[in-house]
């Protein structure tokens, strides 16, 4: 099986010769593997690892004046704006690099009305189309290809704070309902636009939605019922009209809301930090493996970054046993981006232990 296939067929439940393995990393990662594979860029990486790559396809943006403002949202964000209208600022942490939300620009507003004129909403017009596409026809070829990203939650949050997009669920409930129309709106139509030219070269659509702290929700599962269950049902039921899998992400303990995720109509949930309470792996497995495909596992904020080649196997294969229980059912990856100052050699661990399990 080629690396495309053994993802479709993990995500349509059918026979693979083996769990697949996907991979998810920072620049600083992404230059290391390259090197250490001699490779000239990221396609190549990925087949020489002989990992099974499902490619992102997120959308730029363009300014009115042309400049380009990175994926969405904020991720590998470029300029001094994400495309929401959110400061960034360069922060250099050790080998790593990246880019952090500064001043919310909705701090101060209180009314819907505030909301409704907010200057900064993206203009649908104004996505970046045309080159998603022709990296989705790329990579469509040889991987599975997700795209592109949507948010309900961590975009408020960036235009807000989230202190302040926390308290406003108690404090300004009309402010929260008003921002959220925004924000769905603008990207169900940019969704729409895509898809109707894209849905072809794609199997999945991501959702970032992150409502999981390290030990508990960030958020009532009743908040989230009111205001965001209604739009996730939407937008699931536009991806599925399109012939195309719901990928959604949420780190921290969200066991919570897995139940009422899949009712929404979520076919793959990522990342299953399990080192949270409540996402214990054999415990997800046997109560909702046999409704939603795992992505991830693997820890990241301590295996591997900080553990010996035999700890990131053990971690592996863990995984595998729990999660990949009956081989189905489970694309095994860290669960977020390998970090930068990871060991290639712990990154080649995690991917062998897969291919050879």
């Amino acid at each position: 099986m080629n690396p495309k296939e053994r993802i479709i067929n993990i995500l349509q439940r059918k026979t693979v010769d083996r769990i697949p393995v996907d991979i998810w990393h920072t620049p600083e990662v992404e230059d290391a593997l390259k090197q250490f594979v001699n490779a000239e860029d990221n396609f190549e990486m990925w087949k020489k690892l002989g990992v099974d790559k499902i490619v992102w396809v997120f959308m730029d943006y363009k300014t009115p004046e042309g400049e380009s403002t990175g994926s969405q949202p904020g991720a590998n964000a470029t300029g001094i704006r994400t495309m929401w209208g959110v400061p960034l600022r360069d922060v250099k942490a050790g080998a790593a690099h990246y880019q952090e939300f500064v001043e919310p620009p909705m701090r101060g507003y209180t009314t819907p009305h505030e909301a409704d004129n907010y200057p900064f909403w993206p203009d649908p017009d104004l996505f970046d189309y045309e080159s998603a596409l022709n990296l989705a026809k790329r990579a469509s070829s040889d991987f599975a290809v997700i795209g592109p990203w949507v948010s309900f939650f961590e975009i408020y949050c960036q235009l807000r704070g989230i202190e302040q997009g926390l308290m406003d669920i108690l404090a300004y409930p009309d402010l929260v309902s008003a921002t959220l129309d925004k924000i769905e709106a603008i990207q169900t139509e940019m969704l729409i636009r895509f898809l109707d030219n894209a849905a072809k070269y794609l199997d999945l659509v991501f959702i970032s939605d992150d409502i999981g702290g390290q030990n508990n929700l960030l958020i009532s599962p009743e908040s989230w019922e009111f205001f965001l269950k209604p739009r996730m049902e939407r937008w699931c039921a536009l991806i599925h009209s399109y012939g195309l899998k719901v990928f959604y992400h949420t780190d921290g303990a969200s066991e919570k809301l897995i139940a009422p995720l899949i009712e929404c109509g979520i076919d793959v949930l990522n990342p299953v930090q399990h080192v949270c309470p409540g996402m214990e792996m054999a415990s997800l497995k046997k109560k909702y493996g046999n409704k939603v495909i795992f992505h991830g596992g693997v820890d990241n904020q301590h295996a591997l970054p900080f553990g010996s080649v035999r700890e990131v196997q053990k971690e592996t294969l863990n995984c595998l046993e729990t999660l990949g229980k009956g081989r189905e059912g489970f694309i095994c990856c860290s669960c977020h981006n390998i970090q930068a100052g990871t060991p290639v050699e712990n990154i080649i661990a995690m991917i062998e232990t897969v291919k050879n399990w």
